[in-house]
């Protein structure tokens, strides 16, 4: 009776219309969940930064080791151990972790990290979603073919938006610390890099356990040169609460979330929904930290957002 039903359910075109779409819309919420989680855990971030003195390689370490630890063994308890340690395996998958790990998401941590501990969430994470546009650029040079009329248009629109946030319309001064837009652009490279570098590590391995080891090697090099007894931070029990929203909600919970949606929708779908996480950061930043940002400042960030809008869609 049971498999009369679902073969009579599944031919219904009403019935299998309304699966698809509710299968899009669970894709689409999980996306943007898991991008708002992102922001979140930016705005934490910043609060343990300048409130508490927390140094942001302290952080860094303590974030990447633990959620890559945490991923790992996810991955190990659902493929199955001799899966997981495959990386491991030869020397160039073995070589090629680690310069993903070292270079791609120790380097996106750091700078992004160092960005908010100089300026503030918001203004790291609408510099870091330059990276796209880093990506554009670099394609163009390797196929030494000039971008598209649409590529071109989101490079201006890009630089003119970065330009307008960072200065607030103040051509001759920076709105906020010259290293926050340094490290925030930084942030926009080493993104970049992080996503053209590890194709062959993700087709080979996964994104689940590809991120797992490159977050736990970064985080263990990071903690070899940071972490010592001295530089433990003596933080109140809220503080702690943060430092472990960043660790479990916005890094492990965030990143799952992610993938999971990619089960239901398009990735150009959820790179759009990836805006989710700036405008969180910034919407909390203005709310909540009361970070000061002028009207054209907040131009200036919605271009810089537009121009990921219009290059997600014209990826479709």
């Amino acid at each position: 009776m049971l498999s009369e039903l679902t073969t009579q359910t599944s031919l219904h075109p009403d019935v299998v219309s309304d699966a698809n779409r509710f299968k899009r819309l669970k894709g689409l919420f999980l996306a943007l969940l898991g991008a708002v989680l992102w922001g979140v855990s930016g705005t934490a971030a910043q609060v343990l930064f300048q409130r508490h003195g927390v140094a942001p390689g302290w952080l860094v370490a303590v974030r990447m080791t633990i959620a890559g630890f945490l991923l790992v063994v996810i991955v190990g308890l659902r493929k199955g151990w001799a899966s997981v340690f495959a990386p491991w395996r030869n020397l160039p998958s073995a070589s090629g972790m680690l310069v993903f790990g070292l270079v791609g998401l120790l380097g996106v941590q750091y700078t992004y990290f160092a960005a908010i501990g100089y300026g503030n969430a918001a203004t790291a994470t609408i510099l870091q979603y330059l990276s796209p546009l880093v990506i554009v650029a670099y394609g163009a040079l390797r196929s030494r073919r000039l971008p598209s009329g649409t590529q071109f248009f989101c490079l201006a629109l890009a630089l003119v938006g970065s330009a307008l946030l960072v200065t607030d319309g103040r051509v001759t001064s920076l709105s906020i610390a010259p290293l926050a837009v340094v490290w925030g652009l930084a942030s926009a490279f080493a993104v970049s890099f992080y996503s053209i570098y590890p194709q062959r590590l993700l087709a080979q391995f996964g994104a689940a356990a590809t991120t797992g080891w490159g977050m736990l090697v970064g985080g263990v090099m990071m903690s070899i040169a940071t972490v010592r007894p001295q530089t433990m931070p003596t933080l109140p029990i809220g503080a702690w609460g943060l430092v472990v929203f960043v660790v479990l909600f916005g890094t492990l919970l965030a990143f799952y979330l992610y993938m999971v949606s990619l089960r239901y929708i398009e990735p150009a779908e959820a790179s759009l929904l990836a805006c989710g996480e700036p405008l969180s950061a910034s919407i909390l930043a203005l709310t909540v930290l009361h970070v000061q940002m002028g009207p054209v400042s907040i131009c200036g960030g919605l271009c810089v957002l537009l121009t990921v809008s219009i290059l997600a869609r014209s990826r479709k």
